[in-house]
């Protein structure tokens, strides 16, 4: 199959003032681009490998030759990560459905409650790193953290994602990461949190 970036469903000023044209730009074009080229060129000798989508692979770590492991973790997971990070990103207003309100308020209290901890969550997050909500095999919503660009899928299956990635914010953020976060609530795309919700259970 071709690993190639996919396309954003919005242009790169389209979620200003909250995440800046030209951070987008740079993030999806630079970074996520340089994952996808350096996580194919990891595998050139593993075509069989580059023939499943890097979820799959991501999943069945024990696939991959040990001696190329931990670069596959690196660059599949910033592959992997930054495509589902496109996905819960709009301009949009959008509404999450009954069915993912009632799960979060179910495991967290409120959906208040949940933003809280996802929030604190992006917050701790020592060094670079990904704030994750994950469906779990019991089918509960777990918030979680990651360093680097490791994938959540020893927990469960991720639904919401946010980079923290000084990649991400620094040039209209600097060094405040928490305005970055409190100010991605406003271009979650809950018609697209909710529907991989639903295919995770």
């Amino acid at each position: 199959m071709k690993h190639i970036l996919p396309e954003l469903s919005f242009k790169y000023n389209a979620l200003e003032p909250y995440i800046d044209a030209k951070t987008m730009e740079i993030h999806h074009t630079k970074h996520h681009q340089g994952y996808i080229t350096k996580y194919v060129d990891t595998l050139k000798n593993n075509e069989n490998l580059l023939e499943h989508d890097v979820e799959h692979i991501l999943r069945n770590l024990n696939l991959v030759p040990e001696n190329v492991r931990q670069a596959v973790i690196n660059n599949g997971g910033g592959y992997y990560n930054h495509r589902l990070f496109w996905e819960i990103l709009t301009p949009d207003k959008t509404e999450m459905n009954d069915k993912l309100n009632k799960a979060i308020i179910r495991d967290f209290g409120s959906v208040e409650k949940f933003k809280e901890n996802f929030s604190n969550a992006a917050a701790t997050r020592f060094g670079s790193g990904w704030a994750w909500l994950v469906v779990n095999k019991d089918s509960k919503l777990i918030v979680t953290s990651t360093p680097n660009q490791d994938a959540p899928f020893e927990i469960g299956n991720p639904i919401l994602a946010l980079d923290v990635w000084e990649h991400a914010y620094y040039l209209n953020y600097q060094n405040r990461r928490p305005d970055y976060i409190n100010n991605f609530w406003h271009v979650v795309n809950w018609k697209k949190v909710s529907e991989n919700f639903e295919k995770s259970l």
